[in-house]
């Protein structure tokens, strides 16, 4: 592939993006990202086209470097193509499970190249999926109080413990767990970080149902589950740096990056719709016109504080405070929406099945129902306010925390 660098030559990738994705994106997919992004195991045939295609090209892991399968575009090109993505209702079908996002990224920052070699490109090429071992019944927020134990047998580690919120479970071939090696050290100095083979008759996974319909979080049992020496990812009982790490890259992924598909309409055009208009074309309702521009405005600055938090933290690769600002900002933005689309709908927002409601109306009321969930997993919000006011803001900690 070329080097495209200035403007001239985004527009020639542009050219080349365009073509290579209208000849491989099967039409019958277009505006269904849900696809991408749920259940890994979808029984159809253009998904697993659609996955292949993106694998074998890289473009998955657009920004991910050749030497491990991915694209070695640069964030410049990367956005050209999510915007062409965009513009055909393409999505990126690797976008599952914590692979992409979270446990990839972890270790081209931790890992050794073996490492590297042996995980990297099956994520890229998306034949494998990842989960995350991180809280426990007794360690959610105070998620340094962990208890599940790998213990050195030789050979390698026996690890035994239960995990709970564990998304995607169910389905995963991996799972990077915070595991305590040295239960006499200080809480957050006796964990290492686990690359651990969910295919082994030592690990149960159970799904927990939630009232949004679905059940994307398991609890997790480790009972004699066995890992070799080299599942060790970084420092032994330095993990909870890995872990911070790898922390940063979920809250980077959950403050608004899109990963193609149809945009969803504006809210005020939602407005509108359900509403009706005044005399100057105006939503009717004076008082939800006010909100709803405040709304707008809130996602306009989380935007555009978030592409300047994207620049600064190119080739940096030191936890940072942006991903705790951004995380409860993201959130707020999509609560915020979420209850304004609700409450535009009227009843017609509340349904949950049935002939009288229409597709994006039944969404609305699981989506909404689903978006109270973003204050708690990553990080609750009162976590990372403390965070933001302590490390950030340098405030004092008047908590009784260790």
């Amino acid at each position: 592939m070329a080097d495209f660098g200035g403007d001239t030559d985004l527009e020639a990738f542009r050219g080349e993006a365009k073509t290579w994705l209208e000849a491989n994106f099967p039409p019958a997919l277009k505006g269904k990202s849900s696809l991408g992004t749920a259940e890994v195991r979808v029984n159809d045939p253009d998904l697993a086209k659609w996955r292949k295609a993106m694998g074998e090209k890289g473009w998955g892991t657009p920004t991910w470097p050749k030497e491990y399968g991915g694209g070695g575009l640069s964030p410049q090109q990367a956005r050209v193509l999510l915007q062409e993505m965009t513009r055909i209702g393409a999505f990126n079908p690797l976008m599952f499970g914590m692979g992409v996002t979270m446990i990839g990224p972890t270790i081209m920052d931790y890992g050794t190249e073996a490492q590297k070699q042996k995980h990297l490109p099956p994520i890229v090429r998306g034949e494998v999926q990842w989960c995350v071992g991180y809280s426990e019944p007794n360690a959610g927020s105070d998620l340094a109080s962990l208890q599940t134990k790998a213990v050195d047998n030789g050979d390698g580690w026996t690890i035994n413990g239960q995990k709970t919120w564990t998304s995607g479970a169910q389905y995963s071939d991996w799972c990077g767990c915070l595991v305590r090696t040295d239960p006499s050290a200080k809480k957050h100095e006796g964990i290492s970080f686990m690359l651990i083979d969910m295919h082994q008759p030592g690990i149960e996974t159970r799904p927990i149902a939630l009232i949004a319909g679905a059940s994307p979080f398991c609890e997790t049992f480790f009972t004699d589950a066995k890992a070799p020496r080299d599942a060790l990812l970084g420092q032994l009982n330095v993990g909870w740096t890995v872990g911070k790490r790898l922390l940063q890259h979920e809250r980077a992924s959950q403050t608004g990056a899109s990963t193609g598909g149809r945009p969803p309409p504006p809210v005020s055009d939602i407005a509108k719709q359900y509403v009706g208009l005044d005399e100057q074309g105006r939503i009717a309702d004076a008082d939800l016109r006010t909100r709803v521009v405040k709304h707008q405005m809130d996602a306009k600055v989380h935007g555009l504080t978030l592409a300047r938090a994207m620049a600064e933290a190119k080739g940096n690769n030191s936890p940072g405070n942006a991903a705790s600002v951004l995380k409860n900002s993201a959130t707020h933005v999509a609560q915020t929406r979420a209850e304004l689309t609700l409450e535009i709908m009227g009843h017609q927002g509340l349904g949950w099945e049935g002939a009288d409601f229409k597709p994006e109306e039944l969404e609305t009321v699981r989506g909404w129902l689903f978006g109270k969930a973003m204050s708690i997993y990553g990080g609750s919000s009162e976590i990372q306010n403390n965070i933001v006011s302590k490390r950030i803001l340098g405030l004092p900690d008047t908590t009784q925390s260790a």
